[in-house]
Protein backbone atom coordinates (compact mmCIF):
# COMPACT_ATOMS: atom_id res chain seq x y z
CA UNK A 1 0.00 0.00 0.00
CA UNK A 2 2.99 2.19 1.08
CA UNK A 3 4.59 1.75 -2.40
CA UNK A 4 1.32 2.65 -4.45
CA UNK A 5 1.01 5.62 -2.70
CA UNK A 6 4.18 6.61 -3.26
CA UNK A 7 3.75 5.74 -6.78
CA UNK A 8 0.26 8.06 -6.95
CA UNK A 9 2.72 10.76 -5.36
CA UNK A 10 5.19 10.86 -7.81
CA UNK A 11 2.53 10.55 -10.68
CA UNK A 12 1.01 13.70 -9.46
CA UNK A 13 4.27 15.40 -9.80
CA UNK A 14 5.53 14.19 -13.04
CA UNK A 15 2.12 15.77 -14.06
CA UNK A 16 2.32 19.02 -12.42
CA UNK A 17 5.98 19.57 -14.19
CA UNK A 18 4.91 18.58 -17.67
CA UNK A 19 2.19 20.69 -17.95
CA UNK A 20 3.84 23.37 -16.15
CA UNK A 21 6.53 22.74 -18.48
CA UNK A 22 4.12 23.04 -21.66
CA UNK A 23 1.97 26.24 -20.50
CA UNK A 24 5.54 28.17 -19.12
CA UNK A 25 8.59 26.60 -20.33
CA UNK A 26 8.99 26.02 -16.36
CA UNK A 27 8.13 23.88 -13.59
CA UNK A 28 8.19 24.27 -9.70
CA UNK A 29 7.20 21.51 -7.56
CA UNK A 30 7.94 21.19 -3.71
CA UNK A 31 8.68 17.72 -1.85
CA UNK A 32 9.94 16.15 -5.19
CA UNK A 33 12.49 14.36 -2.63
CA UNK A 34 11.14 13.28 0.89
CA UNK A 35 13.26 14.80 4.10
CA UNK A 36 15.24 11.83 4.94
CA UNK A 37 16.22 11.36 0.87
CA UNK A 38 17.33 14.84 0.76
CA UNK A 39 19.62 13.95 4.54
CA UNK A 40 20.85 10.83 2.48
CA UNK A 41 21.93 13.00 -0.66
CA UNK A 42 23.47 15.46 1.71
CA UNK A 43 25.35 12.42 3.32
CA UNK A 44 26.44 11.38 -0.25
CA UNK A 45 27.69 15.00 -1.25
CA UNK A 46 29.30 15.02 1.99
CA UNK A 47 31.00 11.87 1.17
CA UNK A 48 32.33 12.78 -2.31
CA UNK A 49 33.54 16.22 -1.00
CA UNK A 50 35.69 14.34 1.87
CA UNK A 51 37.29 12.51 -0.86
CA UNK A 52 38.11 15.32 -2.56
CA UNK A 53 36.39 14.85 -5.70
CA UNK A 54 34.71 18.13 -6.14
CA UNK A 55 36.29 20.41 -8.86
CA UNK A 56 35.81 23.90 -9.56
CA UNK A 57 33.23 24.56 -12.18
CA UNK A 58 33.80 26.35 -15.31
CA UNK A 59 31.89 27.91 -18.61
CA UNK A 60 31.82 26.90 -22.28
CA UNK A 61 32.14 23.23 -23.43
CA UNK A 62 34.79 21.28 -24.77
CA UNK A 63 38.11 23.99 -26.06
CA UNK A 64 35.95 27.00 -25.25
CA UNK A 65 36.08 26.03 -21.60
CA UNK A 66 37.29 27.98 -18.78
CA UNK A 67 37.28 28.58 -15.30
CA UNK A 68 36.21 32.38 -14.08
CA UNK A 69 34.97 32.94 -10.58
CA UNK A 70 33.61 36.10 -11.16
CA UNK A 71 30.97 34.15 -13.46
CA UNK A 72 30.78 31.00 -11.63
CA UNK A 73 31.47 30.19 -8.21
CA UNK A 74 30.26 26.80 -7.72
CA UNK A 75 32.24 23.15 -7.25
CA UNK A 76 30.60 20.50 -8.82
CA UNK A 77 31.19 16.67 -8.73
CA UNK A 78 29.78 14.53 -11.74
CA UNK A 79 27.59 11.52 -11.05
CA UNK A 80 29.18 8.06 -12.61
CA UNK A 81 25.71 6.00 -13.16
CA UNK A 82 27.71 2.99 -12.80
CA UNK A 83 28.91 3.72 -9.61
CA UNK A 84 26.33 6.04 -7.88
CA UNK A 85 25.69 5.18 -4.28
CA UNK A 86 22.25 3.45 -3.03
CA UNK A 87 20.73 7.06 -2.17
CA UNK A 88 21.83 8.88 -5.43
CA UNK A 89 20.68 6.07 -7.42
CA UNK A 90 17.28 6.52 -5.65
CA UNK A 91 17.42 9.69 -7.19
CA UNK A 92 18.71 8.91 -10.91
CA UNK A 93 15.88 6.19 -10.81
CA UNK A 94 13.09 8.68 -10.56
CA UNK A 95 14.59 11.06 -12.97
CA UNK A 96 14.42 7.98 -15.02
CA UNK A 97 10.83 7.37 -14.34
CA UNK A 98 10.21 11.51 -14.78
CA UNK A 99 11.92 11.20 -18.37
CA UNK A 100 9.96 8.36 -19.92
CA UNK A 101 6.88 10.36 -18.15
CA UNK A 102 8.14 13.53 -19.77
CA UNK A 103 8.62 11.87 -23.43
CA UNK A 104 5.10 10.54 -23.25
CA UNK A 105 2.98 13.62 -22.86
CA UNK A 106 5.30 16.58 -24.59
CA UNK A 107 6.92 14.69 -26.88
CA UNK A 108 10.44 15.62 -26.46
CA UNK A 109 12.15 12.58 -27.31
CA UNK A 110 14.82 12.57 -24.37
CA UNK A 111 17.07 9.88 -24.74
CA UNK A 112 19.90 10.34 -21.76
CA UNK A 113 20.17 12.76 -19.07
CA UNK A 114 23.64 13.78 -16.60
CA UNK A 115 23.77 15.15 -13.19
CA UNK A 116 26.32 16.56 -10.68
CA UNK A 117 26.56 17.74 -6.95
CA UNK A 118 26.40 21.46 -6.75
CA UNK A 119 27.95 23.46 -3.82
CA UNK A 120 28.13 27.18 -3.83
CA UNK A 121 30.26 28.34 -1.43
CA UNK A 122 29.37 31.73 0.39
CA UNK A 123 29.43 34.65 -1.58
CA UNK A 124 29.13 32.78 -4.75
CA UNK A 125 27.15 33.13 -8.21
CA UNK A 126 26.39 31.98 -11.58
CA UNK A 127 25.85 35.02 -13.16
CA UNK A 128 23.06 34.85 -16.47
CA UNK A 129 23.47 32.31 -18.73
CA UNK A 130 21.59 30.09 -20.83
CA UNK A 131 22.66 25.84 -20.36
CA UNK A 132 22.62 25.01 -24.00
CA UNK A 133 25.53 25.44 -25.47
CA UNK A 134 26.14 27.31 -28.70
CA UNK A 135 28.23 24.09 -30.31
CA UNK A 136 26.14 21.61 -28.85
CA UNK A 137 22.09 21.75 -28.65
CA UNK A 138 21.44 18.19 -27.17
CA UNK A 139 20.31 20.13 -23.41
CA UNK A 140 16.66 20.25 -23.73
CA UNK A 141 15.69 20.40 -19.98
CA UNK A 142 17.32 21.57 -16.96
CA UNK A 143 16.80 20.39 -13.21
CA UNK A 144 17.32 21.54 -10.22
CA UNK A 145 16.65 20.24 -7.10
CA UNK A 146 17.97 21.65 -4.12
CA UNK A 147 19.14 19.65 -0.64
CA UNK A 148 19.01 22.53 1.46
CA UNK A 149 17.73 21.76 4.49
CA UNK A 150 16.27 24.92 6.83
CA UNK A 151 16.80 27.66 3.97
CA UNK A 152 15.28 30.66 5.32
CA UNK A 153 14.21 33.62 2.58
CA UNK A 154 17.24 35.89 3.97
CA UNK A 155 19.85 33.09 3.39
CA UNK A 156 19.02 34.13 -0.24
CA UNK A 157 20.65 32.11 -2.88
CA UNK A 158 17.48 32.21 -5.34
CA UNK A 159 17.17 30.65 -8.68
CA UNK A 160 16.27 33.64 -10.82
CA UNK A 161 14.42 33.12 -14.08
CA UNK A 162 14.35 35.38 -17.03
CA UNK A 163 11.32 34.42 -18.84
CA UNK A 164 10.49 35.90 -22.40
CA UNK A 165 7.38 37.65 -22.81
CA UNK A 166 5.41 38.17 -26.35
CA UNK A 167 5.88 41.85 -25.92
CA UNK A 168 10.00 41.19 -26.43
CA UNK A 169 10.32 42.21 -22.40
CA UNK A 170 11.40 39.69 -19.75
CA UNK A 171 9.45 38.58 -16.75
CA UNK A 172 11.69 37.46 -13.48
CA UNK A 173 10.74 34.42 -11.34
CA UNK A 174 13.00 33.97 -8.51
CA UNK A 175 13.22 30.47 -6.59
CA UNK A 176 14.09 29.68 -3.54
CA UNK A 177 16.46 26.79 -2.73
CA UNK A 178 14.39 24.87 0.17
CA UNK A 179 15.07 21.41 0.59
CA UNK A 180 13.11 18.74 -1.57
CA UNK A 181 11.88 21.51 -4.14
CA UNK A 182 12.37 20.82 -7.69
CA UNK A 183 13.00 23.40 -10.51
CA UNK A 184 13.36 22.63 -13.66
CA UNK A 185 12.84 24.84 -17.36
CA UNK A 186 13.85 24.72 -20.91
CA UNK A 187 17.32 24.96 -21.78
CA UNK A 188 17.09 26.24 -24.74
CA UNK A 189 15.13 29.30 -24.08
CA UNK A 190 15.16 30.76 -20.45
CA UNK A 191 18.03 32.72 -19.28
CA UNK A 192 18.73 32.21 -15.52
CA UNK A 193 21.15 32.90 -12.70
CA UNK A 194 22.36 31.87 -9.03
CA UNK A 195 21.95 34.74 -6.33
CA UNK A 196 24.56 35.48 -3.44
CA UNK A 197 23.73 33.68 -0.39
CA UNK A 198 24.94 33.75 3.21
CA UNK A 199 25.07 29.91 3.51
CA UNK A 200 26.49 27.32 1.59
CA UNK A 201 24.07 26.04 -1.40
CA UNK A 202 23.29 22.26 -2.36
CA UNK A 203 22.04 20.78 -4.95
CA UNK A 204 21.80 18.22 -7.78
CA UNK A 205 21.82 19.48 -10.83
CA UNK A 206 21.37 18.50 -14.55
CA UNK A 207 19.85 18.09 -17.70
CA UNK A 208 17.72 15.76 -19.79
CA UNK A 209 19.13 15.36 -23.56
CA UNK A 210 18.15 13.71 -26.78
CA UNK A 211 21.31 12.14 -27.20
CA UNK A 212 22.80 9.93 -24.97
CA UNK A 213 25.21 11.68 -22.70
CA UNK A 214 28.91 11.68 -23.95
CA UNK A 215 30.36 12.39 -20.19
CA UNK A 216 33.37 9.92 -19.84
CA UNK A 217 34.39 10.02 -15.88
CA UNK A 218 38.15 9.56 -16.11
Amino acid sequence: MMEELEDERLLVKFEQIADRLSEKGYAVVDNFLEPQEVHDLLDVLTHHRDQGTFKKAGIGASDQFQVDKSVRGDYIRWIEPQNALPPTQVFLDRMNEMMRYINRTCFLGLKDYEFHFTEYPVGTVYKRHIDQFKTNDHRKLSFICYLNEGWLPEHGGNLRLYLPQEDGGEETVDILPIAGRLACFRADMIPHEVLVATRPRYSLTGWMLDQLSELTFL
